[in-house]
């Protein structure tokens, strides 16, 4: 279950990481708003998840999801480079992520 709830706080700063885009500098309130919504509910989902799972795998767990789901959602929603190597950079995050749970 931590682990699901790890991969939930991660989806949830990918709504944040978004959601600051569509802040326009949080001149705009509904998208600040619900911006500031994701990211409380993911570091709260983060610190539950931290509470039988080591730090250091968490964290650079829920940043990993966190950086994948943002570059792909930039490249579909913004239209950023969807470059070879850019994709496999990601490719090695999500790696890294895999291994980082089955080492813990």
């Amino acid at each position: 279950m931590p682990w699901l709830i790890l991969v939930i706080a991660g989806l949830f700063e990918v709504g944040w990481a978004i959601g600051l885009k569509y802040t326009e500098g949080f001149t705009r309130l509904w998208p600040t708003v619900g911006t500031v919504l994701a990211m409380t509910i993911s570091v709260v989902l983060l610190g539950i998840a931290m509470r039988s799972l080591p730090v250091g795998s968490a964290y650079a767990v829920w940043v990993g999801v966190g950086a994948v789901g943002t570059v792909i959602l930039g490249i579909i929603l913004f239209g950023d480079s969807a470059s070879l190597p850019r994709l496999i950079s990601v490719a090695f995050i999500i790696v890294g992520i895999i291994g980082l749970k089955l080492a813990s």
